[in-house]
């Protein structure tokens, strides 16, 4: 039975039954290592063509001080999808890879979880990175998710040197992980292909993500659909119809790519009619990989990139769109990836998980443009401790620094600072900045004489340690170290591995 078929058959089974007054929907979208200084809306100058997302940010809400919960992946996608600090559910230090033994604890409840229980079919298309492990028991299909159609992992977590990036035969730039099995798409637990032929990736994300949304519509049932993209992450890649079609070369490519599919999956909620009762949300997983220089994207005034706490690392681009119910604008309103979970919540009339979130509703913000429930965001480092805890908080518009590091994936920039020569630093008294004169973190306040910085540190520092009160460190789940036999392959028993996981 073809991919295609069988696909249809599973959503027909999961959009069998709808009421006559539909929830609304959901839909979020999720660009991999794209910088705050990416997009037109964002100040990038012209040769980011980006039609669908533009059009987004023109008729919807767009953040100007949103965050993620981490500056690298795995971390930064567990906390989007459970409302909590990475470090409560252990995702951490640094990513999962294929062969990880750990992956996000199946005992933290993820939105596609909280949304189950209401009847919504779920289903995510793309980037997981939390984990395969043992038998495959982190899979989304064990999160609360009736489907998966992705790559477990970041595409450049196997080798690539001899793959096709660009049609008709371009191969990809640098040779990614090597030691590794090839990167496999999967369908729900099972290989579908290894490796993955990239130029016809995204298509294959495509066509199925507006197959669910139009079976679900069809059957008046609400869902969730994740999209999570592997662009614009490294290795850049992209199919016909995108190839050669920016002025930002590979890298625009690729976006170009990703914007296609925004705009195909908003064309499918306007063709099933549900576009005005579906609440979508676009943003990155965390900022720029700016060691690939052209090919990493763009922090725009922001400090750093990936891997840092600079405003570079975790400040990303972020638009909340509903026709009819999100008033287009700009909101200044410090709001998070944390913040996804309890708003989707509360706007399904689902239950919140009875667990400690770091998250809240944002609703005030996209309805009414009001004050943010947020008043803090705290800032953790690609790998946590307990010992040395947060590393900056943000309160209102000023950010002190408790501590600093450069990250090998900020290498490059002029700025010293960014670079992973730039090893650990406590600064005492912390550096302290205020980011709406100086988004670029350029001018430290703390010496000043001034009694008013004085009195924001004493602030700062009181919120910060009732943060750390009652932050409780779970286990390390990808302190649990690497398996290889664990890495997904399509020949399980093969030999030899993983040179013979080739399934076309």
């Amino acid at each position: 039975m073809s991919f295609s078929v069988l696909s249809l058959l599973l959503l027909n089974a999961m959009c069998k039954l709808g009421s006559a007054l539909t929830p609304p929907s959901f839909v979020i979208l999720l660009a991999d290592d794209l910088g705050f200084g990416d997009l037109q809306s964002y100040g990038h100058p012209v040769t980011s063509e980006t039609p669908a997302l533009e059009r987004l940010a023109n008729g919807g809400l767009r953040f100007t001080d949103f965050y993620s919960s981490s500056p690298v992946c795995s971390p930064s996608r567990a906390a989007l999808l459970t409302g909590r600090y990475q470090t409560r559910s252990g995702v951490y230090p640094g990513v999962f890879y294929p062969g990880s033994r750990g992956g996000l604890p199946l005992n933290e409840t993820t939105i596609a979880e909280v949304l189950k229980p209401l009847g919504y079919a779920t289903a995510i298309v793309g980037k997981w990175h939390l984990g395969v492990g043992p038998n495959r028991m982190y899979l989304p299909i064990q999160q609360g998710f009736d489907h998966y159609v992705g790559v477990p992992y970041s595409h450049d977590q196997g080798p690539c040197s001899n793959l096709t990036c660009f049609p008709p035969d371009i191969k990809c730039f640098g040779t990614c992980d090597t030691g590794m099995v090839t990167v496999p798409l999967m369908n729900d637990d099972a290989i579908e292909r290894q490796p993955v032929s990239f130029p016809d990736l995204e298509k294959t994300y495509g066509d199925f993500a507006a197959e669910f949304i139009s079976t679900c519509a069809g059957r008046n049932r609400p869902f969730f659909l994740y999209y999570a993209s592997h662009h614009t992450h490294y290795p850049q890649y992209a199919g016909k119809d995108a190839t050669g079609q920016s002025r930002r070369g590979p890298f625009g490519d690729a976006l170009v790519e990703f914007d296609g599919t925004v705009g195909n999956i908003i064309r499918a909620l306007k063709d099933g009619g549900i576009h005005k009762n579906t609440f979508v949300f676009f943003t990155s997983d965390n900022g720029p990989s700016l060691m690939r220089m052209s090919r990493g994207g763009n922090a725009g005034l922001l400090k750093c990139g990936k891997g840092t706490t600079y405003e570079g690392g975790v400040r990303v681009p972020a638009i909340a769109y509903w026709p009819g119910r999100i008033k287009p604008g700009v909101t200044h309103k410090m709001a998070s990836t944390l913040d996804i979970l309890p708003t989707i919540t509360s706007l399904a009339g689902a239950k919140l998980p009875r667990v400690h979130l770091d998250g809240f509703d944002m609703s005030n913000i996209l309805f009414r443009h009001g004050p943010s429930k947020r008043k803090a965001m705290f800032y953790y480092p690609m790998d946590p401790s307990e010992e040395i805890g947060l590393f900056a908080v943000r309160l209102g518009k000023y950010k002190a620094h408790y501590y600093t590091c450069g990250s090998i994936l900020s290498d490059t920039t002029p700025d010293q600072d960014c670079h992973s020569t730039s090893s650990l630093k406590q600064h005492d008294p912390p550096l302290l900045f205020d980011l709406e004169a100086d988004p670029s973190e350029n001018y430290n306040l703390a010496m000043s004489e001034d009694p008013e910085y004085k009195a924001v540190l004493h602030k700062i520092q009181k919120v910060k340690a009732q943060f750390e009160e009652s932050m409780v460190f779970a286990e390390a789940q990808v302190g649990k170290g690497v398996d290889p036999s664990l890495e997904p392959c399509c020949i399980p028993k093969c030999t030899p591995k993983p040179a013979c996981c080739i399934c076309p």
